[in-house]
C-alpha cells in the first residue's frame, strides 16, 4: 500500500488559527499582494530569488515568504495549496515560509472566496496599534523625503514621512519607492505597524501594495493639538499622549553625538550590533538625547538629525569633519554640551512613560531663552514653590 500523502497527514488549517511554534502546516489561500526580489545568502553569498507578500483565505491575512519560487505563474489573485509550510514569528505575529520541503500546487478559483485588497479591514490612523498588520489604510501623504542607507554591501533608498486622515497622522517608513508626493491620496495594503521610540509607525516594503484613490475619499488631515502641561504632570500621563512642555537642558544622555544606525530599523548600534538584526554595517548619523527639567519633573527628549542640527547649530558634515581629529566622539559631544546645556526649550510631541521615566519624540522644538542666569532663577523658584 502506498504511504499516505502529505495532504492526508497534515489537515488543512485556517489562517486565523496559525500560531508561532506550530509544526509544518497545510494551507489553502489566495495571494493578495506579491513582490519578487533577489537576496544574497549570508551563509554562502549565493543570490536567491524570493517572493513575498500577503495571503488570505477569508478568515485572516498573513505575510508569506517563498524561497526559490518558479519563474512565472505566481501572480496576485492566484489561489494555491501549500503543504509542509513553516510557521514563523515576525514582530510577534505568525507568518508563513515556503522552502525546499514545501509542496505547492495551484488550487481552484472556486475553493476560496475572492479577496481584494479593498476588502481588508479599514483602519483609521488613530486606531493603529503596535504590531498590527493585515489592514487597509486610506490616507493622504502629508510629507515624504528620501535618503540612502547601507544594507550589507548594498546602498538602498529609504523613504520616510507622515500619512494622515481625519483622525490624525502617523509616521511611515518605506523600503520601496512608491513615487509618493505630498498631497497624494492612497490606499495602503500590506503595511505593518511597529513601535519606534514608543510611537506607532507604519512600515512598507516589497510585500506592500499602494494605489491611488480619489482625492475626496480621504477627509482632511487633522492632528490633535498637543496639550500644554508641566513635566511633572506629563510624567503621570499614559504613553502616546501628545503634549507640549517647556524645560531647561540640564544634561545630555548617551548616546549623543555621532552614532551608527541599523540600516533596517534605524536603531542605534552597540558595538556594531543591532538588538534585532544582529551585526550590520551601520550608517553614520548625528543625534542627541536631551535631559530637560522645569522644576516639577524631567524628561529625555530624543532628537532626529535635522532637529539636532537646527537646535545645536552643528551639521552632520561639520561633525564628521571634527571626527577626523583625535578623540572625535568626545570632541563632538563636548561641542553639543557647550551649545545646548542651559538652553530653555519648548517641545511638542509624543511621549513614552516606562521604568526609565518620561521620554519624548518631538514633532517640533523651539528655543525659548538662552539666558543662563534667568534659567537658574526660574528653576530655583520652581523648586522652592514645590518644596513649600
Amino acid at each position: 500500500m502506498d504511504p499516505p500523502s502529505d495532504e492526508a497527514i497534515l489537515p488543512e488549517i485556517r489562517l486565523k488559527d496559525l500560531r508561532a511554534g506550530l509544526p509544518p502546516v497545510h494551507i489553502l489561500a489566495r495571494i493578495v499582494t506579491v513582490a519578487r526580489r533577489e537576496v544574497t545568502s549570508r551563509a554562502d553569498g549565493r543570490k536567491r530569488n524570493v517572493l513575498s507578500g500577503l495571503l488570505s483565505d477569508g478568515t485572516a491575512t498573513v505575510r508569506f515568504t517563498w524561497w526559490d519560487p518558479p519563474a512565472e505563474g505566481v501572480d496576485r489573485g492566484t489561489v494555491l495549496r501549500a503543504v509542509n509550510a513553516q510557521v514563523r514569528e515576525f514582530r510577534d505575529r505568525a507568518e508563513l515560509s515556503f522552502g525546499w520541503s514545501t509542496k505547492i500546487e495551484p488550487a481552484s478559483e472556486l475553493e476560496l472566496p475572492r479577496v481584494d485588497p479593498a476588502s481588508l479591514p479599514l483602519r483609521r490612523v488613530s486606531d493603529l496599534g503596535a504590531r498590527e498588520d493585515g489592514f487597509r489604510l486610506e490616507v493622504r501623504v502629508v510629507e515624504v523625503s528620501a535618503r540612502t542607507v547601507t544594507v550589507g554591501e548594498q546602498r538602498r533608498s529609504l523613504h520616510t514621512g507622515r500619512l494622515g486622515d481625519g483622525s490624525g497622522t502617523v509616521p511611515f517608513t518605506s523600503w520601496v519607492d512608491f513615487r509618493l508626493k505630498p498631497g497624494d491620496t492612497i490606499r495602503v495594503v500590506g503595511g505593518y505597524v511597529r513601535l519606534y521610540r514608543g510611537i506607532p509607525e507604519v512600515t512598507l516594503d516589497e510585500r506592500s501594495h499602494v494605489e491611488g484613490i480619489p482625492f475626496e475619499a480621504v477627509p482632511p488631515v487633522t492632528d490633535p493639538a498637543p496639550v500644554s502641561v508641566s513635566l511633572g504632570a506629563a510624567e503621570v500621563r499614559t504613553s502616546g499622549s501628545l503634549l507640549t512642555v517647556e524645560g531647561t537642558v540640564v544634561a545630555l544622555a548617551p548616546p549623543s553625538g555621532l552614532v551608527r544606525r541599523c540600516p533596517s530599523c534605524a536603531r542605534i548600534l552597540r558595538d556594531g550590533t543591532c538588538r534585532e538584526h544582529g551585526a550590520v554595517q551601520g550608517a553614520t548619523d548625528l543625534t542627541v538625547r536631551l535631559v530637560i527639567d522645569d522644576g516639577t519633573g524631567v524628561a529625555t527628549v530624543n532628537l532626529s538629525r535635522e532637529q539636532t542640527e537646527r537646535v545645536a547649530g552643528l551639521s552632520l558634515s561639520q561633525a564628521l569633519e571634527m571626527a577626523r581629529g583625535a578623540s572625535a566622539e568626545v570632541g563632538v559631544e563636548a561641542r553639543l554640551r557647550r551649545q545646548l546645556i542651559g538652553q530653555r526649550l519648548r517641545v511638542s510631541g509624543g511621549t513614552r512613560v516606562d521604568d526609565f521615566g518620561l521620554a519624548m519624540t518631538p514633532t517640533s522644538i523651539e528655543p525659548r531663552s538662552s539666558d543662563p542666569r534667568a534659567t537658574v532663577d526660574r528653576l530655583a523658584r520652581a523648586l522652592a514653590e514645590g518644596s513649600g
